[in-house]
């Protein structure tokens, strides 16, 4: 039993951060006019984060501008246990990831548009009673994130942009879970983490009504290299989980999209995006602490993630010179096979619902509201824990961001 569950602690650690990932990827929070329209926009350039979107489409934006943003994730998460129908909640804070977007051109009539991108693909906390049923597989758990990436992106002729962005990933994570020795016995595992990757885009302006889109996110190696392990149990076993350091690795899976978007008027515009997320790239989870015992070994956990897809489709309408509002979808299917749903993500298919405005106060300055909306459910029993029963989640998540251009 000790083995078993010292083994898991760190599997939980570190997969929980890429699920979260995932969702970051599959219904992300890095733009409020984007998110409004079903995080659609690699072929609708609209402001400063096109550069994420598809920096390729960056060059055909018309002016410099700055935006800064926020999106707070009210998210709640009931399970029933499967044999005694005891249903316990989740009791976490608001998540608050943030964006801030840079956009530069020389002059307005420059074929070539510089970026810098900050942003966090996640941020928040999940946290359940000290108590509950699964307190085995988890307590709590905080995860940072920062993206930071610089762009530039050439226009290189009336029709075609073509842009490229690099990476650099920061990241840190502390997971607490409690040990069945007796009532206070708990770990705690905490580190820090990091990696680089790109990204790069073509945008395509075929007519004044269509463009297309096509970008490539990389796979990204995330590296903790010393992670700090502290188990909190009697000193009569206290030999078998000493305190100290690990080190792993995991994989943040290459992303490729193709987009289109159409306007079919000067008001109404419709955008659409198709996202393939490449997570077979985690196979595994590979994982050494610098002490071994014989309940604290290394480990090799099999993950078998699937490569999947998520759909999206949004809609804007100008109703005035000073007025936008939109409305967008999203299908997305989940890379979590049977017997690997955890308490961190129980993830499982899902249809965000999105809406969301924007008020130009004059030609530099604008705000943008969005919100989105989900809620999905997942039976499963995970082969690492046998923890069972159904768990159901409900989100919601309010924006907003203002523009600057000049």
């Amino acid at each position: 039993m000790k083995t078993t569950n010292s083994k898991f602690i760190l599997i939980v650690c570190l997969t929980c951060s890429l699920q979260l990932f995932s969702q970051g990827y599959q219904s992300n929070f890095q733009g409020q006019t984007q998110i409004a329209m079903g995080s659609t926009g690699s072929a609708l350039p609209q402001d400063a984060s096109a550069f994420f979107y598809n920096p390729g489409s960056a060059s055909f934006l018309e002016k410099s501008s700055i935006s800064v943003g926020g999106t707070g994730v009210f998210a709640k998460v009931a399970f029933e246990e499967s044999t005694s129908k005891l249903v316990e909640h989740s009791n976490s804070p608001i998540g608050t990831p943030f964006t801030a977007y840079f956009a530069y051109k020389h002059k307005e009539d420059s074929k070539a548009v510089y970026g810098l991108g900050v942003y966090t693909p996640f941020g928040s906390t999940i946290s359940y009673e000290n108590d509950w049923i699964g307190r085995y597989a988890l307590q709590s758990l905080k995860l940072k994130s920062i993206y930071i990436q610089p762009s530039f992106s050439y226009k290189v002729t009336d029709k075609i942009g073509l842009g490229v962005g690099i990476i650099y990933a920061l990241g840190e994570v502390e997971l607490q879970r409690a040990i069945p020795i007796n009532s206070d016995s708990y770990a705690n595992l905490s580190g820090k983490t990091n990696g680089f990757g790109f990204n790069a885009g073509i945008y395509f302006k075929a007519t004044e009504k269509w463009s297309f889109a096509a970008t490539y996110k990389s796979k990204i190696q995330m590296n903790i290299d010393e992670g700090n392990a502290v188990f909190v149990v009697p000193s009569s076993v206290a030999s078998s989980f000493p305190n100290g350091k690990f080190t792993s690795s995991l994989p943040l899976p290459a992303v490729t999209t193709i987009g289109a978007s159409f306007k079919p008027n000067e008001k109404l515009t419709f955008a659409s995006d198709i996202n393939y997320i490449e997570w077979k790239a985690y196979d595994s989870l590979i994982f050494d602490y610098e002490t071994n015992t014989t309940s604290l070994l290394d480990t090799k956990s099999a993950r078998e993630y699937e490569n999947t897809f998520a759909f999206r489709l949004g809609a804007q309408y100008q109703l005035t010179e000073k007025w936008k509002v939109r409305a967008g979808i999203v299908f997305g299917l989940t890379p979590v096979p049977d017997g690997r749903v955890t308490p961190e993500t129980p993830d499982n298919n899902r249809i965000n619902y999105s809406a969301g405005f924007s008020y130009s106060f004059n030609e530099k300055f604008k705000i943008d509201a969005s919100v989105l909306y989900t809620t999905f459910k997942r039976t499963d029993t995970n082969l690492e824990t046998q923890l069972s029963g159904t768990f159901k989640t409900i989100a919601v998540a309010p924006g907003l961001s203002l523009t600057y251009q000049f």
